[in-house]
This record gives structure tokens, C-alpha cells and sequence, in this order.
């Protein structure tokens, strides 16, 4: 584990383990790099070199009072991705991170990349407006500031009690360690970071920066996500991609790659090797 310093002063933390082809994995908000255990541990065991970073103001690294937009947070992977001296190596974001893995790819360009993943991910943009009417009014994310302002910590609590995991839907089976596990990821980071966060993963345009990837993209999304409404992501994000394939879940929850570990794994993997 280590920490990069980035052009602007920021401390990014970083775990780095294993050998092998890298995968580089970015969190989604407003988590830490532990939300991705259940993929680290399993790709470290097939061979791979699994990396992950604590986006700027989240978890472990430096909590700034700025810099919290797509371009910074793309940055701050670039000169870790650079100080690692990485090649050939694939990129999988979630949610948030999946608007990070774009705006990088994007930003930065391939040289150093082979494949992409975006699961549960934010592009092509989420709030709605003339040219998005199929987004969500900027009223609801106006609502999530509000909340995170009045009681951060409660907030942390209702979004993955409900709807982050599905434990709302009828007959779904609550784990009160992952309840407390995402809780304890977000009161990691600062306040500051995770307000400002909101606007940077709902208002945040992706639509050139999908025209721009042409190495391969798995998108992965559920019907049934409840954060990222699937109809104005995941299958828009997949026709704007040169070498977009699109991977459908039913019932599938936002928080995915934890409840459904073992199906996400394995068709990462499938991608990984095709």
C-alpha cells in the first residue's frame, strides 16, 4: 500500500498487490477503494495485479477542499497509472469510477490501456435536460446535498439500508455487515469531497468522451438499478462506444459487485479473456 502526490498537493492512497497483467479499479462515491474486496481478492487469485486507488477526499487520501470534478479525479488516475509506470492494463469503474474511467480514457488516451469495464456506471449523463430528457431532474440530486448536509451520517446509512443494495425491493434479504461496511467507507472521506461529488458523478457530460474509446468496453448494468436508471445509461453508453458490448442484469442491485460477487467475477473475467 502507498500513497502518490498529485501536481496539486493531494495524497492518493493505493493498494498495489500481486503480478500480472494489471487491472486498475475505480470506487464509486462516496466509497473507498474497499468497496472493490470481492474483486481484488478474486482476480489476484487467477494471476492478475490488482490495483486500486482512494479517489481525492475519499477514504484514505487527502481530504482537499477542491478539485472534486471528472477532470481532477481523471488526473489523479493518470499520475497513478504514470508512477506505476503501467501497461496494457484494464480498467474497470463503478458507478462514479465509471465516469472516471471514461473522462481518463478520454483525457488521456489508450497507450497504456487494453480493455475497459464500466458496471453500474454514470455516463452518458444522469441529470436531465433538452438534450437528456430521459434523465433524472436536477431536484433529486439538489435533495441528495440536502440530506448529506443535514445529517451525513444517517444519509449514509438510509442509501445503503435501501436502495444502493435493493434491500428495499419485497422479499430481499438485508446484511447489516454490508450496511455497516458502506457506512463505515463513506464517514472515511470528507464532507466537502462527497457534496461537491454529487454534482461532478449527475451533471457531468460523458457523451464525447464515449466517442473517443475505441479499445474494447464492457458495460455492465441491471434493469433493476435503482441509483443509475438503466434506460439512460448502460444501453446509451454501449451504442456511443466504437467497441462497446452491453451485458444486461434483471434484477440486479447498484451495488452489484457486492450482493452479486460471484456473477459480476465471473463475467469480468469471461470479458478479460476474450
Amino acid at each position: 500500500m502507498g500513497t502518490i502526490t498529485t501536481r496539486d498537493g493531494v495524497g492518493i492512497f493505493y493498494k498495489d498487490w500481486g503480478k500480472g497483467q494489471p487491472i486498475v479499479f475505480s470506487h464509486g462515491w462516496p466509497l473507498s477503494s474497499d468497496d472493490w474486496d470481492a474483486q481484488l481478492l478474486f482476480f489476484l487469485d487467477h494471476g492478475y495485479r490488482v490495483i486500486a486507488h482512494d479517489r481525492r477526499g475519499h477514504g484514505r487520501s487527502t481530504q482537499t477542499g477542491d478539485g472534486h470534478d471528472m477532470d481532477h479525479y481523471a488526473d489523479d488516475l493518470a499520475a497513478l497509472t504514470h508512477y506505476l509506470d503501467l501497461e496494457n492494463a484494464i480498467h474497470v469503474g463503478h458507478s462514479t469510477g465509471g465516469g472516471e474511467v471514461t473522462r481518463y480514457l478520454a483525457r488521456h488516451g489508450e497507450s497504456r490501456v487494453a480493455k475497459a469495464a464500466l458496471i453500474s456506471a454514470v455516463p452518458p449523463l444522469m441529470v436531465k435536460t433538452a438534450a437528456n430528457p430521459g434523465g433524472l431532474p436536477k431536484e433529486v440530486f439538489d435533495g441528495l446535498q440536502a440530506q448529506l448536509a443535514a445529517n451525513r451520517s444517517k444519509f449514509y446509512r438510509d442509501l445503503p439500508e435501501g436502495p444502493f443494495y435493493g434491500y428495499n425491493r419485497p422479499g430481499a434479504k438485508s446484511s447489516e455487515a454490508v450496511i455497516a461496511n458502506w457506512w463505515r467507507q463513506g464517514m472515511m472521506g470528507g464532507a466537502k469531497a462527497h457534496y461537491d461529488g454529487i454534482v461532478a458523478f449527475s451533471q457531468t457530460d460523458f457523451t464525447e468522451d464515449l466517442k473517443k474509446i475505441t479499445v474494447p468496453v464492457l458495460v455492465m448494468h441491471s434493469e433493476d438499478d435503482q441509483i443509475v436508471p438503466y434506460a439512460d445509461a448502460g444501453p446509451l453508453s454501449a451504442k456511443l462506444l466504437k467497441n462497446g458490448t452491453l451485458k444486461t442484469y434483471k434484477d440486479f442491485p447498484h451495488g452489484m459487485p457486492t450482493t452479486e460477487a460471484a456473477t459480476i467475477n465471473a463475467d469480468l473475467l469471461a470479458f478479460l479473456k476474450a
